[in-house]
């Protein structure tokens, strides 16, 4: 090459001729230019192999998701009706209460336990007796599936309350446990907000009632609305 360039110099110096250095000079670097065109390209073949028609794995699960987790205390308002075993009356009347529970997500699948205490108006008189429920609660478990802000669930568990029979100015009274089980439907419909419908079937156990020496139970449905507000 040193050569070469002397002779260039001394061909540009007489005026013989024209130096063929900068000629070889542009093609070496056009044969770099290609070669890189073509190793990019290669490389995108490679990578649109690799992917084909899929897009890159992207979370579909949206950052502002409707969350069900957490604790949430709330009222509720109903009407409930039933029997008393081994007895003509049938109480009924209007109840209400407070609730509170804490739910547990996993992805659309809510999990939770629940508790609440009622107030209850329902009563019957039949001949000269006179049934009554003053009030009841229950511990349950829930299990459910949300659809963004709407969730349907299952509800079983432990129920507990008082009945109280009178006749002739005699009182007695018991409370018993048993068992429910239900179903129902909540709504969000405000930040932490949150309305619920549910009907419980509740199942007290007998128990020995010296007015009317007979074993003496209640059995009852409940249609209730109430509101939650979760933390």
């Amino acid at each position: 090459m040193p050569a070469r360039l002397a002779r260039c110099a001394r061909r540009s110096t007489d005026g013989h001729g024209s130096c063929v250095v900068g000629t070889e000079m542009s093609r070496i670097a056009l044969r770099a230019s290609a070669l890189t065109a073509a190793l990019c390209t290669v490389s995108a073949q490679a990578a649109d192999l690799h992917y084909g028609s899929r897009a890159p794995y992207t979370v579909n699960q949206p950052l502002n998701a409707y969350s069900w987790a957490g604790p949430y205390l709330g009222a509720n308002l109903g009407y409930d009706w039933g029997s008393v075993d081994n007895n003509r009356t049938k109480p009924s009347g209007f109840e209400g209460g407070i609730q509170a529970g804490y739910n547990w997500m996993t992805r659309s699948w809510v999990f939770g336990i629940e508790g609440d205490l009622q107030a209850n108006g329902a009563d019957d008189t039949f001949a000269p007796w006179k049934f009554s429920n003053p009030w009841f609660g229950t511990v349950r478990g829930r299990a459910g599936y949300a659809i963004d802000n709407i969730l349907f669930y299952g509800t079983a568990g432990l129920a507990f309350g008082e009945l109280r029979g009178e006749t002739f100015g005699l009182s007695e009274s018991h409370t018993s446990a048993g068992w429910t089980a239900g179903a129902g439907a909540e709504f969000g419909f405000a930040p932490n907000w949150r309305a619920k419908i549910e009907y419980l079937y509740v199942d007290l156990a007998n128990s020995s009632f010296a007015i009317t020496g007979m074993s003496n139970g209640y059995r009852f449905g409940v249609v209730r609305a109430g509101v939650n507000y979760h933390f």
